[in-house]
Parts: structure tokens; C-alpha cells; sequence
């Protein structure tokens, strides 16, 4: 059974969560960098000068140090903590002062790179499990398209935004905010709308009359970094472990306490041998047993023995050398010698699928583990594993020492509050500014209230109006037509804009997003679901020029207000409504403090209840932006075990604050020479801040010991030899790539699974500065159709680029190619893919130029892992000669595709050459190649060589397609079908792929249906004849009507008696056509025939109707009946010939 559906009594609180919020509280000394707000201030974002940081509330920036000792605790964390600001502050900083450069600017003025909303007013308050929010209405005019919400990533949960006043557009007035809900219900409305959290509550505001600009720097992402700062910031106050690896870079690594203290272990999960040697009872810090029998290379079991015995443990391993497996070995001896009361071992990764990846391989030896955040994509294995729906399964009491109840109460009730103190800006009032509120609150005397409701009273009794109105809202009578109405939303806004495209990033977006609100872990807190307070301007008046403040307050010590000329009463009521605003604005702003402190309470007491879930649990899995982000909660676990994956792929301040006082073993799993941490201030990549070196990195650079995979089990060895400029002889194949049934070789290609196409094709840019290149584009699609007519699934193939613009042509040139629509396709970046593989993999290069800027290309990280995902094909398009030149690792690798034997110092590599300016194919049935040079080259070519196939397809026409590996039933043939039609009006002249349609008939052709037999005719003289002999009258109406539906003949009868058992056809009277089959003769006027529908009809001549039909008109009729078949019969005959002709042709 679950333990997490166990139920028991009421429990304590687990204290630790508490004291961990306390104990962030306190002042603690170490730098400034410690007193710096949660959020950026608005001096912070304003700042002028956004390179040389020099204001007073900008700290100096230290470099990080890839090499060498930290001075201190302090310089170390403080140094993180300030990198790491400034890289989710600079982006923000820098648009705002683009913004306040050029104020008027549409967004394409900055290359779409910051989203521009105007129009912004409030026009709800929403209280919310994280605190007050403030919901508003905007325009995306700026923008210059219309926005498809769903695929797009502005304005997600989580993103930093800076509000200013319309008419200072940043000159002086900033307000940072983030993005507290964005559902696609608000956004979607006309104007769209989203819910604000404003960290700093002096700076809310409440009048819906006020305008904003928002601005959002689209790229970044601060959300995630807020919670590594806090916990860097905690980390002053706490114990830390493993700090003499981490600040004093000591390179011997000694085991971990629990290790130390209890070093025998059962490895027989794992490891077994053949003579039965023992693995039950391991000392694992002594000598290991030989060799055991299992699935571990040596290398791997030398990187598993570092896991469990090291206490920073460091497992270095290429592409596909299997260091997810050896983490999960590691995972599963650990459980399988646990103690009962052990805290669970919590696993971070840099992605929400890396986590994903790894509990699903845990949970086939292990049910209890626990998924924190994000969106997992697992429906089948983890969801069910999710806090939320722990929570749902779990019949546990609610706590009893916990803030849950009282600080929700205390919530609900200060709610009412703040409804009743918004209620002056209540929507939809009849009236204006209730004026005893007004006399109430100070704004005017008691004698003024008096005079303005007496006056009013007056002027309507004198005017024979009704009275009670001057009593309910003497305003009215007050101001008269200077009172205006004030609609409760902006008006809906159709700009005619194009669609703008969907975010690439949109799903890694969707990641962080989830990292802040989320349904699975967040429901009760992050999800904006408590009650809202819509408020309103109902009424207002035009502005009175020349009416400054001074002379307004002059004017209100008129004690009767109506004393004070017409003209200037509108100042006054504007002013009165102003100070109203100010009043309420006051306790509103005390009341959100008090709020949101009791948000707070609430989460801490969420999470003393989660907790109760949590310790139950073996694993805990989450991103390492939730690690930060949960670090109270886990922190009151007290875990020991803390295993990274993906540690050379993120940044050092996620992974530092993963060693909570507890913990006694770090385990980090990575590869630093493919991808590195991003940043989004380029700048703090490079020297002297570079920031973008992992802890992982900067473990190795400082010799801190080891572990090293080297047998790689993805790539066959003539994709794995590319990797030798980068991995020099650290990479070996396992035999598993050696096996072709494993491996097979990629259709069509004739055994080249390799090839660098080179070509001279110049890049261009997209309107947000992204590379393409069109002829590049081209010549893919052209490969991957190819591909697929020798029968590659398209799920086996997988097409990379370095670059946004040149991803999205390939995907919609991709679309738009007939023999692959409907089909998906995968075609990502390169920074996406990491960790991913495919069996065939296209890559595709972009840069070509005259310049020599390669770009992305330069970086090796990013070139090892575009080398290193394909498993059996791997396939480049690019400006080989532009890297050779330029480029130090592309001139080794072109090398080596070149065949060279030039470098001494390399291994023995087959010399296989596989670069050049055409790309060669060979054909399966006939061993031909074709060298494809331009995209021009693909148009006849259907998967095989030039040569005509000549086949039979299944219609008998012959194949005019040239060669082609499919079969012929997946051929469409588009010749003329040339089959007679069953109906008789000659052959069918449509493409033979599709159905045979009679022109005549207007419908699918088929055989006229057999006639019943001994059915009575109709005749036409009024009687029923049988066929044999019997007759019974019948009025002559019926006959006409049967002749005339079923045959469309209303004059004479087209037919003669050589024409019995056959079909004809003729023309009525009235233009329409009949077909019929005759069925037989009687005597020279009569006919038998029966129609479309089977009835049976005597038919004969009509001029004297029934029996009294004359001779002559039939026999003349059926003269030119004779002429008009014997033409019929003679095209029919000639019709024939020619398609038997064809058949003979193909036959041979």
C-alpha cells in the first residue's frame, strides 16, 4: 500500500519549515548583496547606464572563477548571487531604457525582442493564495499582428514586466511586477487581460482611470532565478556542506558519512557473476570483488563504485555512454539498502523531460517516489506520482498545529474588507460619488454636504423634476450635462493584423511557466482562484483648463457648494474623486501587506502538510528550478542524497543551493563538452564573468577527482569517429553498435550512413535577425521525401538546426510538400535536443557567407552535441569549405569526413569519404547512383535512379514513373482509365486512379440491374400485358408516367428489334436522355424494355396514344434509331481497339 494514502491522526507540524521562513528573516552580515530586494526596484530597471553599473543600487559585478580557490563562504555565494541578477535584471533594464529612448516605437522597431503594451488600466482586484494582484486590460497595437495566445510565450505566469505612466513613459516612474496568471480565457478577450503581482504593496495602485505602458523583455526569465537568489541569500545562515570542494576546490573526495559509518552493502541488484561469487555483503570502501557479470562496461563500473562511495561524486560520460543508467544503477543499490527512516533521496534535473525520463526508469523498481513541479508529460507513470495528486490520494487529517485554517480564515475575512472598502469603485452604480462618503472621510464639510443635497432639492422643486432623484444623487443635478459616463471596458480593438508566428520556444517557456504555476503542485497557491473585485470609474467630468489644485482648493472653501460657478464644478468633482482614490488607496495598501503576509502563512502551512507526504516517499524528483524553489520544504526533509543530471547543462547557483545543512552526498552526472548553462546576457558568458561554466566544469578544471564513461552504445562507428576531434580517444563502441541488425544501414543510401553535403548557397536573415538558408531548405526536403519513398518511418528521423528562422521554413516547406502533408515532423534546435536521439538525424548548418561568421557553429558544445544524436544516419548540409577555413574542430572534423591521413597523432579511422557538393544515392533495385547536386535534382527522382520503372501497375497501365522502391499499390495512376463504361456510353475518360463517372449518367458507372422475370408491362393503349399473354386494363396515365420517369422518351421510341438484350439510348422530346435495355418486340410498333430502376414498360408510337399508334412515326423513328447505332457501334468498336492497344503495349 501507498504510504501516501495511509491515514492516522492528527500530527505536528514538521518545525523545521517554519524556522527555515524565520530564520531568512534575520539579518545576517557577509556583503550588501544580502539586504538586495527579492524583485528589482524600480531605480534598479531605470537605470541609465546599463553597462557600467554604476549606480548606488547596482552592486559591483565579481567574475566567476572557472580555476582556483574562493576567498570565503561569502565572496563565493555573494559572487553567484550577483552574476545571476544581473543576467535576469540586464534584459529588463535594457528594454526599458530602449522604451524610454523611443517611446513611440512599435515593437518591430526593436526587432521584436520587446512586447510594447499600451492602454494598460486596471480594472479588477484579485485576491489570490500568493497575495493581491492587480488584474488589468491592454492593448497589443505595438505589436502590429494579432496574437495567437496558445503558441505564444508573452506575458507567461512568471514573466518580469515594468509598468509606467503613459505621459512618462519611463522619464522617472517605474512599477516592476510579474505576471501572476495569464489563462487563455483572460488573453483571449478583446482587450485581452492578465493578473499583475506587484512585490512592493506602497507601489499598488487602485484607479481605473490611470493609463499605463507595460513593457516585457521577451527572452528572459526571472522568475526562476528569484528563487535561486533567495536560497543563495540562505545559505548565509545555514550550515554548508561540501564547502571545501565547492570554495576551497579540494581535489581528494573522502566517502560519505553514512558510508563511513555503515560501509557494508548488498550489491546483488546490480552486480552477479558467474562463479557465484557474493555480493550480498560488500564493503564498498575496500577492494571490490572481480569482475562481475552484468550490463556494466568497466568504465561504468568504475563511475558506479565513485557514486556510492564519494560524497561529491562526479560522473563524467560522452554521447551515449549511458549516464542516466549508471545514475539509475547507483539509485536503485542505494534503495535496495536503505533504512526505514532514511529521508528520501531527492533527484534534480535540468529539464522537466530529464526528470520525467529517469523516475519512469526508477519506478520500475520502485513505486514510492514523488514528482515536484513542472508538467509532466507522462500521463501513465508520473502523474498519478504528482504532489497534487498525493494530496487527492491522502486520507491524512489536516494538521493540527498548522497556519492552514487560521490564516485562510483571517484571509477570508480581511477579503470582506477589502470588497467593502473598493465599493465606492463598484461597476455598474447608477450613481456617481456618494457625497455623504465624501463628508464622511473629510474630503468636503458637513455644511458643504448639506448645501450640495438642500440646493439640489431646490433646483428640482423649482424645475418640477422628480425629487427623490436630487436626493439620491444630487450630483446630478450639481454638475448636469458635465457629467459623463464612464464605460466599465476599453472598446474592442480590430487592428486587421496579420497572425504572428508561434514562439519556438514556446515549449521549454511552457516548462518554466509550469515551474510557477502549475496545477500539479501549486493548485492551492500559484493558481489566482480567490475572490476579485471588479472596480470602475461610473462617472467623471472633462478636464477645466486653467484649474490647477491651488485654485480647486480655493474654490471648496465656498461652504454652499452652489455658490461656485458652473464652470468650474467639474474641476471640483474630479478633485473630490481623486481624493477619494488617494483615501481608499491608503487602506488598501495596508490591507494587501497584511494579506499577503497572511498568503505567506498559508504557504508555509501547505507545505507542513506536504511534508507528512513527502518523508514517506523514497525519491522526490523535480527540476533544479524547483529545487530552489521547494528548498524550505526539502530542506525539512533533511535529506542526505542529492543526485544532479544534466549537471554540466545548468548554472552553478541551482546546483550550489542543493546542499541543504543535511546533506552528506552530491552526486553530479554530466558531460561538459556538450552543451553549457545559458545565460541571457551574452556578455556574462564570456570572460572575465564566465558564468555559463557548470560547477560540473569547474570541478574537472580544478582537478577535484572523477569518473570517466567511455563505451558509447548510440552512434556506429562511422558517425562516432566525427567525435574524435572533441573526445580524442576517450569515446570507444560498444558491440552493440557493431551489430547491423541493431544498426542497420539507412535505405537508399547504399551503406553510406554518414555524408557532409557542401554547398555555396548564401544565408539571409528572417525579421528577427534569425539565419536561413532557402536552398539549404530545399535540398533537405528533397532528402527527407527521398527517405521516405525507401521506407523510412518519419518518426526515425529527426532534423536539427542551430537556428529559429531556418526551423521554421524547413517545418513549413516541409508542409507544403503534396507527398508529405498530414505527415509530423520533427525538426528542433539543437540547444533543445540534448540528451535526445533519433536513428536517423539531418543537420542542418545555416551559415554561409562572405564574411566568415559561423555564429552558433563556433561553439564546440553546441557542435558536439549536433555530431552526437544519430544512432545509424547522420546527414550535414552546410558551407563545409566557410568552416574549414575558420573554424579549428570543423577543420578536424571536415578531415576526417575527407578522408584524410594527414593527422599522426590520430587512431586508426577508415579513411571513408563522405564530403562533397553532391550528395550520392543508390538505387535498391538496380545498385545505381545518383549524385543529387541542386534542389533541382529531387524532381523526378521518387526514391531510386533515373531509369524508367517500366512496371505494371495494378489498373494494367504501365508505370511512368522512373525507378522507385514502393510497391505500385502506393502509385496514384493519372493516366486515362480508357476502360469501356459498364453503362454503354462508350469508354471512361478520367484519370484512372479515380472512380469511372459516366458524363451521361452524372454517377458512378456500374451494370444495369437484370430485369425480373414474368412481370406485367404496362402499355401504353390503357392495358397490362404479360410477356406470357395475359392483359388487364390499367389507365393510360400510369404508362406515361412510366415512360416518362424511368426513360425520359415523351415522343417516340428510338428501337429496333436488332437491338433486343441490348442497351441504347435515346433523346425525348424534351431534351433529357434515357437509357434502356430491350427486352423484346411486339409486332412492328411495340417494344418491351426496362429502365434504370428495373420497371419493364410496352413502349410504341404516341401520336394517336395506346393502341392507336401509327405505323409511319415508328417506323421512321426506328430507321434513325438504326443510323444513330450503327455510328454508337462504330465508335464503341474504335474505342475499344485503341485501349486493347494500350493493354498489349503494357503487357509487353
Amino acid at each position: 500500500m501507498d504510504r501516501a494514502k495511509a491515514g492516522g491522526p492528527r500530527r505536528a507540524p514538521n518545525p523545521l519549515i517554519r524556522e527555515y521562513f524565520k530564520e531568512a528573516e534575520k539579518p545576517v552580515d557577509g556583503g550588501s548583496w544580502l539586504d538586495r530586494p527579492e524583485f528589482p526596484t524600480a531605480d534598479e530597471v531605470l537605470d541609465t547606464d546599463v553597462h557600467s553599473l554604476g549606480s548606488s543600487d547596482i552592486v559591483e559585478l565579481v567574475p566567476n572563477k572557472p580555476k582556483g580557490a574562493w576567498e570565503s563562504v561569502g565572496a563565493y555565494l555573494g559572487a553567484l548571487s550577483e552574476l545571476q541578477r544581473e543576467d535576469g535584471v540586464r534584459p529588463t533594464r535594457e528594454a526599458v531604457l530602449n522604451v524610454r529612448i523611443n517611446p513611440k516605437g512599435d515593437e518591430d522597431s526593436f526587432n521584436g525582442a520587446i512586447g510594447i503594451y499600451e492602454k494598460v488600466h486596471i480594472c479588477e482586484i484579485v485576491c489570490s493564495n500568493r497575495g493581491i494582484s492587480l488584474r488589468v486590460t491592454f492593448s497589443v497595437r505595438r505589436a502590429g499582428k494579432n496574437i495567437i495566445w496558445e503558441q505564444s510565450k508573452r506575458l507567461i505566469s512568471g514573466s518580469l514586466v515594468v509598468l509606467t505612466p503613459s505621459d512618462d513613459v519611463f522619464q522617472s516612474k517605474a512599477i516592476v511586477a510579474t505576471v501572476a496568471c495569464r489563462t487563455i480565457q483572460m488573453v483571449s478577450q478583446n482587450p485581452p487581460e492578465v493578473d499583475l503581482f506587484i512585490p512592493d504593496p506602497d507601489k499598488l495602485e487602485i484607479d481605473p482611470a490611470l493609463e499605463f505602458v507595460m513593457v516585457e523583455e521577451r527572452g528572459g526569465f526571472y522568475e526562476a532565478k528569484r528563487h535561486n537568489l533567495m536560497a543563495l541569500r540562505m545559505m548565509m545562515r545555514e550550515p554548508f556542506p561540501l564547502q571545501e570542494h565547492l570554495v576551497g576546490v579540494q581535489t581528494e573526495v573522502a566517502p560519505p558519512r553514512y558510508v563511513m559509518d555503515h560501509p557494508e552493502a548488498d550489491l546483488t541488484s546490480v552486480l552477479h557473476n558467474e562463479e557465484h561469487e557474493t555480493y550480498t555483503n560488500v564493503n564498498m570502501l575496500h577492494e571490490w570483488p572481480v569482475q562481475p557479470s552484468s550490463d556494466l562496461d568497466a568504465s561504468q563500473l568504475d563511475a558506479l563504485r565513485r557514486l556510492l562511495t564519494k560524497r561529491l561524486a562526479i560522473c563524467q560520460g560522452p554521447p551515449g555512454t549511458g549516464k542516466t543508467f549508471i545514475s539509475v544503477q547507483a539509485i536503485k543499490i542505494i534503495l535496495a539498502n536503505r533504512k526505514s527512516d532514511v529521508s528520501p533521496i531527492i533527484i534534480a534535473c535540468q529539464t522537466n523531460h530529464a526528470v520525467d525520463q529517469i523516475l519512469r526508469q526508477i519506478s520500475v523498481f520502485e513505486p514510492e517516489f514523488a514528482r515536484l513541479g513542472g508538467r509532466s508529460k507522462d500521463q501513465d507513470v508520473i502523474k498519478a506520482r504528482t504532489l497534487h495528486e498525493l494530496r487527492n490520494a491522502s486520507s491524512e487529517s489536516p494538521l493540527g498545529g498548522g497556519f492552514y485554517s487560521p490564516a485562510k480564515k483571517k484571509m477570508k475575512l480581511l477579503e470582506k474588507e477589502i470588497e467593502l472598502l473598493l465599493s465606492p469603485l463598484k461597476p455598474d452604480k447608477s450613481e456617481p460619488l456618494d457625497f455623504r462618503l465624501l463628508e464622511k472621510i473629510g474630503i468636503i464639510t458637513s455644511r458643504q454636504a448639506d448645501s450640495l443635497e438642500k440646493g439640489a432639492s431646490r433646483w428640482v422643486q423649482d424645475k418640477l423634476q422628480d425629487i427623490k432623484e436630487a436626493r439620491t444623487s444630487p450630483f446630478f443635478v450639481w454638475l448636469g450635462k458635465s457629467l459623463i459616463a464612464v464605460p466599465h471596458k476599453q472598446e474592442q480593438e480590430d487592428f486587421g493584423f496579420e497572425l504572428e508566428e508561434a514562439d519556438l520556444a514556446f515549449e521549454q517557456l511552457r516548462d518554466q511557466e509550469a515551474e510557477n504555476l502549475t496545477k500539479d503542485d501549486e493548485a492551492e497557491f500559484e493558481k489566482p482562484s480567490g475572490k476579485s473585485f471588479p472596480i470602475a470609474d461610473n462617472f467623471t467630468c472633462r478636464k477645466v483648463l486653467g484649474m490647477t489644485e491651488k485654485k480647486v482648493k480655493t474654490a471648496l472653501k465656498q461652504e454652499d457648494l452652489w455658490k461656485i460657478p458652473e464652470i468650474v464644478r467639474p474641476a471640483l468633482y474630479r478633485y473630490m474623486q481623486a481624493e477619494l482614490k488617494k483615501v481608499i488607496l491608503r487602506d488598501f495598501r495596508q490591507k494587501a501587506k497584511v494579506y499577503n503576509k497572511l498568503a505567506m502563512e498559508h504557504r508555509i502551512s501547505q507545505w507542513e502538510q506536504d511534508e507528512g507526504l513527502l518523508k514517506n516517499q523514497k525519491v522526490i524528483g523535480m527540476t533544479t528550478t524547483g529545487l530552489s524553489k521547494y528548498r524550505g520544504l526539502i530542506s525539512a526533509l533533511q535529506p542526505k542524497i542529492v543526485l544532479i543530471e544534466e549537471a554540466a547543462e545548468t548554472l552553478e547557483p541551482p546546483v550550489t543551493v542543493a546542499c541543504m545543512p543535511s546533506v552528506q552526498h552530491l552526486m553530479l552526472v554530466g558531460d561538459h563538452k556538450q552543451l553549457r548553462p545559458h545565460t541571457h546576457v551574452k556578455a556574462l558568458e564570456n570572460k572575465p564573468f564566465s558564468l555559463n561554466i557548470s560547477l560540473f566544469e569547474r570541478m574537472i578544471n580544478n582537478r577535484v577527482e572523477f569518473s570517466a564513461l567511455s563505451k558509447q552504445r548510440r552512434m556506429i562507428p562511422e558517425i562516432r569517429r566525427i567525435l574524435y576531434p572533441i573526445y580524442g580517444k576517450l569515446i570507444q563502441d560498444h558491440d552493440s553498435v557493431l551489430d547491423p541488425q541493431k544498426r542497420p544501414n539507412v535505405p537508399g543510401m547504399g551503406g553510406v550512413n554518414s555524408f557532409f553535403f557542401t554547398h555555396y548557397a548564401i544565408e539571409q536573415r528572417d525579421e528577427h535577425m534569425s539565419a536561413f538558408n532557402p536552398e539549404e531548405v530545399d535540398m533537405i526536403v528533397g532528402f527527407v521525401e527521398y527517405l521516405i519513398y525507401n521506407g523510412v518511418d518519419t518518426k526515425d528521423i529527426t532534423i536539427l538546426t542551430f537556428y529559429n528562422g531556418q526551423r521554421k521554413r524547413l517545418l513549413c516547406c516541409l508542409r507544403q510538400r503534396i507527398s508529405l502533408s498530414g505527415t509530423y515532423f520533427n525538426v528542433v534546435t539543437v540547444d533543445s535536443y540534448q540528451g535526445e536521439e533519433n536513428k536517423i538525424v539531418i543537420l542542418s548548418l545555416v551559415r554561409s557567407n562572405r564574411e566568415g561568421n559561423i555564429g552558433f557553429l563556433g561553439v564546440d558544445n553546441r557542435v558536439c552535441v549536433a555530431l552526437s544524436r544519430a544512432q545509424c544516419g547522420l546527414y550535414i548540409f552546410g558551407n563545409g569549405h566557410l568552416l574549414f577555413d575558420v573554424h579549428k574542430t570543423w577543420a578536424k572534423v571536415i578531415e576526417i569526413l575527407a578522408g584524410s591521413r594527414r593527422k599522426s597523432d590520430r587512431p586508426k579511422i577508415e579513411p571513408l569519404i563522405r564530403i562533397d557538393e553532391r550528395l550520392p544515392l543508390r538505387c535498391t533495385n538496380h545498385n545505381m547512383v545518383t549524385l543529387i547536386a541542386s534542389p533541382s535534382d529531387w524532381e523526378d527522382n521518387h526514391g531510386g535512379c533515373q531509369q524508367k520503372c517500366n512496371g505494371r501497375l495494378l489498373c494494367g497501365h504501365q508505370c511512368v514513373l522512373n525507378c522507385h522502391p514502393f510497391s505500385h499499390e502506393r502509385v496514384s495512376c493519372q493516366q486515362v482509365c480508357g476502360k469501356p463504361l459498364p453503362c454503354g456510353h462508350g469508354v471512361c475518360d478520367i484519370e484512372c486512379a479515380k472512380k469511372c463517372i459516366c458524363p451521361f449518367c452524372n454517377k458512378e458507372c456500374s451494370p444495369p440491374p437484370t430485369p425480373p422475370p414474368h412481370q406485367c408491362l404496362p402499355s401504353l393503349d390503357g392495358t397490362n400485358q404479360s410477356l406470357h399473354g395475359s392483359a388487364e386494363e390499367s389507365p393510360t396515365r400510369f404508362a406515361m408516367e412510366g415512360v416518362d420517369d424511368e426513360f425520359g422518351l415523351s415522343s417516340m421510341l428510338l428501337i429496333d428489334v436488332d437491338q433486343v438484350g441490348k442497351e441504347v439510348y435515346g433523346v425525348g422530346k424534351r431534351g433529357d436522355q434515357g437509357k434502356v435495355t430491350i427486352l423484346g418486340m411486339e409486332g412492328e410498333d411495340r417494344v418491351l424494355a426496362t429502365g434504370d430502376k428495373g420497371h419493364v414498360a410496352k413502349m410504341g408510337g404516341m401520336d394517336g396514344g395506346g393502341a392507336g399508334a401509327r405505323k409511319s412515326p415508328v417506323r421512321k423513328a426506328l430507321a434513325e434509331m438504326q443510323e444513330m447505332e450503327k455510328g454508337l457501334e462504330a465508335r464503341r468498336e474504335n474505342e475499344e481497339k485503341i485501349y486493347w492497344s494500350k493493354m498489349e503495349s503494357l503487357l509487353d
